[in-house]
């Protein structure tokens, strides 16, 4: 009840907050600013060690560096952090509000193994980032390069120079803090996760004066300690000399049986950063005119298409069906001895397809994941899944999966019984398949990467007990849901056939090239729409960089089911016009095979832009997390439903063509390490 109080409070408060506060008061949803008194204490938190050499995390205390006293504690994870091989723990800094502190012990380390050695080298050479994170703010570390102010989250474990290999042992932190503004909806208290929210009328400033965290940089100096100076010293205590932070010059040479220390210093700095705009520095969206170019690429294809759609149904059609009724019933029996192309087809368009239980389950397992992509997209362009929230994107998209199992059984099943023109027997065999084809297909990806990560004792790898809690999720929610949404299927009415069927199929003319082609190349004009966007979503997800330009892709994503459908249209009508009646499967895999390009997409960039990338087990992640999302991306299917009757051939009817987008799948990032 307590929990189910608190999330009622905190949707107040937002609702209050928007009608009554103006822009500076807005908050990011799921993040409340927390105030400290001057002299309270502020706890840094350690997330994974991560690299885009490898793209595998690992725990931050897998290398030798200092504990805190109190031992090693996970903070509370959701389902998304775990996912994402977010692996958050607690660690031995501490400042205290508005308080400066400099030269100060952190610990010793007696002597380096020669494993420990070998290990903190090898993670040196791979150029693994320590990311710590203060009231929820990842350390942030700039640096200049020509004239250009270049930042970056957390800071190296060390650096190599020439044979010699350096460790950063002393970091200098710098707090930027904004004066705590007491607002007339909420005061907001707290350091931990889950703070506890206190509506106050209080308006008289008798409160005590606190800051907020607005900012949090740090600079990492490699300083040789006198490792004897400080063999009595405990944590926290002054350093016996005077530390020179040097971030230009390098001198704590790592070496087999030599002891470390580690040491660290900080300032506060009040800032004129407001608590709602922190997150600006590590949000900031760059290279805009470059999305806008992408929208107006996909606008720009989808005019094209349009055109083309117009062309044919507007002008071909509606001229041959408006020709066709103004002659009397002798011209008519004439003109049908002399029909060709998609007219004499009228018989055979609806004949059933092959494999067509395989045909709804992939239906319905892409109106899942579409519906899953426009939901989560949406949240995210709107604030709900910032990267303050962390996992929050994971856990949505998890969610919205989940719960859209229910239009997934609904889809495949109303398919399946039109295709079996309104009988319903095997609707229950339908839903399983729904429930099982996809989410099998990724279990079973995900376990074999799963190993590999085990095998490097990465912290990306996910726990047993979440693959059984995953297990559970999919049986005890998705396979129901799904069932639910079958049986509302099988008793919806089905979509009926405006043509009979002829008893004997049709004899296919003979084509000069094969058909599969032009459905293979139907896939490069929905590839055309999304490509540009999509070297910012690859880039997010493996050379480490934030991507929260979640309208443009909100954006994209529209302009692409837009695409799909009208390339399954024009390809359907071109079949037709060649007398093929076999559509369904080529209007299915004529956008759906724009993932053969972006598989294509995913190699270049390996082999281009992630040359740095070393090791067979990373190139085999990278390769198997490729093939699962290829898995999901855009496969449109846009089914054109010919009109007729007994008499009349009519490919329009009321000059309209009923074209229904089944499904649509699309990036899912943020899993694997994946968003941020």
């Amino acid at each position: 009840m307590a929990e189910l109080s608190s999330i009622w409070i905190h949707g107040v408060l937002i609702v209050c907050s928007i009608l009554l506060g103006s822009g500076d008061c807005f908050y990011l949803p799921g993040s409340y600013p927390h105030k400290y008194g001057v002299g309270d204490v502020l706890s840094v938190k350690v997330n994974s060690l991560t690299s885009i050499e490898t793209e595998m995390p690992f725990s931050y205390y897998s290398l030798p560096f200092c504990k805190p006293p109190e031992g090693v504690k996970d903070s509370a994870e959701n389902l998304g952090e775990l996912l994402m091989g977010d692996r958050i723990e607690n660690s031995p800094y501490r400042f205290k509000m508005f308080t400066n502190e400099s030269d100060v012990f952190l610990c010793r380390i007696d002597s380096l193994s020669a494993d420990t050695l070998s290990l903190l080298k090898k993670r040196i050479d791979d150029m693994y980032q320590v990311n710590l994170i203060l009231d929820n703010l990842p350390a942030i570390r700039y640096t200049k390069r020509d004239e250009y102010m270049l930042r970056w989250t957390g800071f190296p474990v060390g650096i190599r120079v020439g044979d010699a290999y350096y460790l950063f042992n002393h970091l200098k932190f710098t707090v930027l803090v904004h004066k705590y503004e007491e607002t007339n909806v909420a005061r907001v208290m707290g350091t931990g996760d889950a703070a506890d929210v206190i509506p106050t009328l209080d308006k008289t400033g008798s409160s005590p004066p606190g800051y907020m965290v607005v900012g949090f940089e740090v600079v990492p100096c490699s300083f040789q300690h006198d490792a004897e100076s400080v063999k009595k010293s405990k944590i926290y205590d002054q350093y016996p000399a005077r530390i020179q932070c040097d971030p230009t010059t390098v001198a704590m040479v790592v070496k087999e049986n030599q002891p470390l220390v580690f040491t660290y210093e900080v300032s506060f700095v009040e800032s004129d950063i407001k608590w709602p705009s922190r997150w600006d520095a590590y949000l900031k969206m760059e290279g805009a005119k470059v999305h806008w170019f992408s929208i107006l690429n996909s606008l720009m294809v989808i005019a094209f298409l349009a055109g083309i759609v117009l062309v044919i149904f507007l002008r071909t059609v509606r001229r041959d069906l408006t020709r066709y009724e103004e002659l009397d019933k002798e011209a008519q029996a004439q003109m049908n001895e002399e029909l060709s192309g998609w007219k004499l087809v009228v018989g055979d368009v609806f004949r059933a397809p092959t494999h067509p239980s395989l045909l709804c389950i992939m239906v319905g397992d892409g109106v899942q994941i579409l519906g899953m992509a426009l939901v989560t997209i949406l949240f995210a362009a709107l604030g709900f899944m910032s990267p303050a929230s962390r996992g929050t994107l994971i856990t949505g998209m998890l969610f919205f999966y989940l719960v859209l199992g229910i239009a997934a059984g609904y889809v495949a099943v109303r398919l399946w019984k039109t295709i079996q023109c309104g009988d319903h027997s095997g609707w229950v065999s339908v839903s399983w398949r729904v429930a099982c084809f996809f989410p099998g297909i990724a279990f079973l990806i995900l376990t074999m990467l799963n190993f590999l990560l085990w095998g490097s004792q990465s912290t990306g790898a996910i726990p047993i007990s979440l693959f059984v809690i995953l297990l559970l999720l999919w049986f005890c929610i998705s396979v129901p849901l799904t069932l639910l949404g079958g049986f509302l299927g099988a008793r919806a009415p089905h979509i009926e056939y405006p043509v009979r069927t002829n008893q004997i199929p049709r004899e296919i003319p003979p084509q000069k090239y094969p058909s599969w082609l032009l459905v293979l190349g139907a896939g490069t004009l929905p590839f055309g729409t999304l490509f540009i966007e999509l070297f910012f979503i690859m880039s997010s997800l493996w050379m480490g960089r934030v991507y929260y330009v979640f309208g443009f892709l909100f954006i994209v994503l529209i302009l692409l089911v837009i695409v799909c459908a009208e390339v399954s249209l024009v390809l359907t009508y071109m079949h037709l016009c060649v007398e093929d009646w076999r559509w369904w499967w080529k209007a299915f895999f004529s956008s759906g095979s724009v993932a053969i390009y972006i598989f294509l997409y995913s190699a270049n960039y390996l082999v281009f832009d992630l040359k740095s990338l070393s090791g067979p087990v990373s190139a085999t992640l990278y390769l198997g997390y490729s093939l699962l999302m290829i898995e999901q991306l855009p496969t449109g299917a846009c089914w054109v439903i010919p009109m007729g009757d007994e008499h009349n051939v009519r490919l329009v009817k009321h000059d309209t063509c009923i074209s229904l987008v089944f499904f649509l799948h699309i990036v899912q990032i943020e899993f694997y390490n994946w968003f941020w």
